[in-house]
């Protein structure tokens, strides 16, 4: 359980859509501070914001995050991109780029921000995951969907790492979210103040998963089951 009203968070690109919205639950819960991250970032209208200059392509970049933001009791892995290559056609050196920022990008900011939240008390790291990572196969998923795996199970080995100095590491499974990195796509979205409001509720709960749409419950539960149950198609 980890207690947001008087905290300080972090969220990285958390001057944009989903991350925005994250921050404003935050607040709204009573944070008393979030500093937020952009590649160029612009100045708030609340003085609890903090926005601060972040790439998280760049390896060196989360050490100097952590650096300037000691004070931090959560860390929301928010920041990252879209892509649509199928893996044996991407590229290895656009694989790699994709591996780079959507899952070594987030374990970079929770190696250097573990020794903060346990200066902190332990606080929390909360990883965003994505319904592409348990449907393979699905179309033009495939390095993003892969990269995205691999963002599980790294949070997964942190929540397990991380127990020790009492950090709650809560992994959120979610499909489109109505934002700007997913407009050019069709089909039924997410509301993204309903995820951000959700994963506040999780913290403050103390869970280690949030499923947060209809269908990350039902992928969820069909990998519990045979695998002819994992119709892409519904």
């Amino acid at each position: 359980m980890t207690a947001v009203s008087g905290a300080v968070a972090l969220v990285t690109g958390g001057q944009r859509g989903l991350g925005k919205e994250i921050v404003r639950e935050l607040l709204q819960a009573g944070a008393a501070k979030v500093y937020v991250t952009s590649r160029v970032p612009v100045p708030a209208d609340d003085a609890r914001i903090v926005p601060l200059a972040f790439e998280l392509a760049n390896k060196d970049a989360a050490a100097d995050l952590a650096e300037a933001a000691k004070d931090v009791s959560i860390v929301v892995n928010n920041a990252g991109i879209m892509t649509f290559g199928p893996l044996l056609q991407d590229d290895q050196a656009e694989v790699e780029r994709v591996f780079g920022i959507v899952a070594f990008g987030p374990l970079r900011v929770a190696k250097a921000f573990a020794p903060v939240l346990a200066a902190n008390g332990g606080g929390a790291l909360v990883n965003l995951h994505s319904l592409t990572a348990w449907i393979a196969g699905f179309p033009g998923s495939g390095t993003y969907g892969a990269a995205k795996a691999a963002l599980i199970s790294i949070t997964n080995t942190l929540r397990s790492e991380l127990a020790g100095q009492g950090t709650q590491v809560l992994g959120v499974q979610l499909g489109l979210t109505d934002t700007d990195l997913v407009s050019q796509l069709g089909g039924a979205k997410n509301d993204p103040r309903a995820v951000a409001a959700d994963i506040v509720t999780a913290l403050q709960k103390g869970e280690a998963e949030l499923l947060a749409d209809d269908p990350s419950r039902h992928f969820k539960s069909a990998l519990s089951g045979p695998v002819e149950s994992l119709d892409v198609s519904r």
